[in-house]
């Protein structure tokens, strides 16, 4: 049972995905292909796809990348967001080319007078528009150094950008409100749910690599998705974006927000192990990720892959499927009941078998 409720917000429509309202919290990614290559990122959306990505965003730095636009979305199966800096006319020619979702970012996108021409053409086109704010490109926040003033600039850039849609009636809007620094981010999120329901897309913007950006993202936009915070995340790695959706599945499954179908538990292992554990998850988890159909179950599976006699029977009778290890044998569980045991080197083979009869 979940401790936690989610803060109630508007619902807005992305080419199909419904985004705020209590609706799952969708899981974004973005391409790192040069748009301008149609092909190059109509694979690369193909690979986030397959991976469990809902939306994507594509970075449009001319007009160039831009009329490629509905070249990709012939050849793609999830809703497209287009990514626009600078030029308002990029924005147009993505409208035009029926893109199914804008972000504009107001530290670069210029007067007011460029929104609300873009706002008229989104209206019309009957896409949603996100005001992304980043601190990285909105110079003023950088006239502070502690955390709170950072957040409320971060607000007020927003909430002048809001103001603007608003007086064009329109309210099919997205907020981010992005820092690399957690605290910033957080109270720059918790601010301005408290000024408007819109629904919120989280990240904490230039998290890191692989490594160091997992645990940056997780450990703010957990901060924040326990607050009731957020309707949609984009995890932000300097790796391949497939990572991404990854760990944005892994961190909404672990605060039991959405499931990708199966999770692991395994101990970290000490002296008391007696089989090789890290081999035998590290080969468990490669044999899940080969499992298409894992998302369509009514409900997520849960493994445990313990590796000694101390927490291993009781967190593998609380798991669907678990085997608790001893000397070089394994005493397998099902719902809750010990039914037989298992050499080592064939626990991923029936752990597997099992799941697969549930398909």
């Amino acid at each position: 049972m979940k401790f936690y409720t989610r803060n109630e917000t508007r619902k807005i429509n992305v080419g199909g995905v419904v985004i705020g309202g209590g609706s799952p919290v969708a899981v974004q990614s973005m391409t790192n292909s040069d748009t301008r290559d149609w092909k190059a990122t109509v694979r690369q959306i193909k690979q986030l796809q397959e991976a469990g990505c809902e939306i994507v965003r594509v970075s449009l730095p001319d007009m160039q990348a831009a009329q490629n636009v509905r070249r990709i979305k012939k050849h793609i199966k999830i809703p497209l967001v287009a990514d626009i800096h600078f030029d308002w006319r990029i924005a147009l020619e993505a409208v035009k080319q029926g893109v199914d979702k804008l972000r504009i970012n107001p530290g670069n996108i210029g007067a007011k007078e460029r929104v609300e021409a873009l706002v008229k053409e989104a209206k019309k086109a009957r896409i949603p528009v996100r005001i992304g704010v980043n601190a990285g490109s909105l110079k003023s926040v950088h006239n502070f150094s502690d955390n709170l003033s950072r957040a409320a600039e971060l607000v007020k850039a927003a909430m002048q950008h809001v103001k603007i849609l608003e007086k064009c009636d329109f309210y099919d809007i997205a907020v981010s409100l992005k820092a690399s620094n957690i605290a910033t981010t957080a109270e720059a999120y918790k601010l301005f749910a408290s000024k408007r329901n819109y629904p919120l897309h989280l990240g904490i913007t230039e998290a890191g690599s692989i490594f160091s950006g997992t645990i940056k993202s997780c450990a703010g936009m957990a901060i924040m998705l326990y607050e009731g915070i957020g309707d949609t995340i984009r995890v932000s790695l300097t790796a391949d974006p497939v990572e991404e959706v990854k760990t944005a599945y892994s961190l909404l499954q672990s605060l039991e927000l959405r499931s990708s179908g199966i999770e692991i538990i395994s101990c970290p292992t000490c002296s008391r192990t007696e089989v090789d554990l890290i081999k035998i998850v590290s080969q468990m988890e490669a044999e899940v990720a080969k499992m298409k159909f894992l998302k369509k179950l009514k409900k997520p599976v849960k493994v445990a892959l313990m590796g000694c006699v101390v927490n291993g029977p009781g967190e593998a009778k609380d798991a669907d499927f678990g085997i608790a290890g001893g000397k070089n044998i394994g005493i397998l569980f099902k719902n809750g009941k010990a039914v037989g045991k298992v050499k080592p080197q064939d626990w991923v083979k029936k752990l597997v078998s099992l799941i697969k009869k549930m398909n």
